[in-house]
């Protein structure tokens, strides 16, 4: 088929790479470049760096509601959309473009966490599972008809990065194979109960503020979710650590409340048992195991790490 692909981060590579193999690629469409790092120099999505090395022409519009993208694509006559974590709504005059309608991999088993961060927010909340969905799209957000999932389990040492990396080659699969029904005709579609509908909207700096007054369980799993952006982060009074490897463990005390160095990492007690930090990471610091960090920086028995600034 005659492909237009959109999509910006490295979640979408995989898809990207099999639609290119299996379909014409006419073109993709990413997100303008944007400054990062401590120079702030203009960095390409990677989406955008892996057409460019395969050769594909790139569109990066500042603006989608103007009309002019839509008419841009519509002259090369494109049979299908497909949208891979772009970033971005779709207007109606795009939607209509493509003669075989627009489809997008949704990171989640819909209608369960529609929206940004539904990896993130599966995560969070402590699921077992979560899964991919190929959806047809409308209007709403993330409300169209699912053509295909697949689940894939939550393991209990999963961050949102390492999950998101099996959920982008499990969607990549699923694509071709939706893709492949939709060239015949044989795809079938189910509509989305709305009884079922969550939310996962756009991560915020601030849901990395761990919440130590939580039970040990929820806080190694929102430690985990946050992974890696924003970060998991307390506050030794006002100056932030982040925080990575979190893993309950047994003890308990005052929320906060630092139990010394462990095994596993710094022990610290939260609403209800206990967690460990792995590893610690101190403002313009290195990332370093927790004992190494202690060792130039000690944190006492007894101290009280805060889920907030003072």
């Amino acid at each position: 088929m005659r492909v237009i692909f959109f999509g910006s981060p490295a979640f979408a590579l995989p898809s990207l790479e099999a639609v290119a193999r299996e379909h014409q690629v006419l073109a993709v469409v990413s997100q303008p470049d944007r400054p990062a790092g401590r120079g702030k120099k203009l960095q390409p999505p990677p989406v955008k760096e892996l057409a460019v090395r395969i050769g594909l022409p790139v569109e990066q519009p500042t603006k989608l509601r103007d009309g002019s993208l839509a008419m841009a694509l519509s002259a090369l006559q494109p049979d299908v959309f497909v949208v891979v974590a772009y970033g971005r709504i779709l207007p109606p005059d795009l939607l209509a473009v493509p003669k075989l309608g627009a489809w997008n991999v949704h990171a989640s088993l819909l209608p369960r966490y529609r929206g940004a961060a539904p990896i993130q927010w599966a995560v969070i909340r402590g699921d077992s599972q979560t899964g991919v969905c190929v959806m047809r799209m409308e209007q709403g957000l993330d409300t169209g008809p699912v053509a295909a999932s697949r689940a894939e389990p939550i393991c209990d040492d999963d961050t949102a990065g390492t999950l998101a990396e099996r959920l982008a080659s499990l969607g990549s699969e699923l694509l071709v194979a939706t893709l492949q029904r939709i060239a015949d005709g044989s795809v079938t579609l189910q509509v989305q109960d709305e009884a079922g509908a969550t939310l996962a909207p756009l991560m915020k700096k601030e849901d990395g503020y761990l919440d130590l007054g939580a039970p040990a369980r929820a806080v190694s799993a929102q430690a985990r979710g946050v992974d890696p952006w924003p970060g998991a982060t307390v506050f030794d009074v006002d100056e932030p650590m982040k925080v990575f490897g979190v893993r309950v463990i047994a003890g308990q005390g005052t929320p906060g409340e630092v139990q010394g160095l462990v095994p596993q990492g710094l022990a610290v007690a939260c609403g209800g048992g206990a967690v460990a930090f792995a590893e610690l990471q101190l403002p313009g610091r290195k990332r370093l195991p927790a004992a190494a960090v202690l060792a130039g920086h000690p944190i006492p028995v007894g101290t009280r790490l805060r889920s907030t600034p003072s």
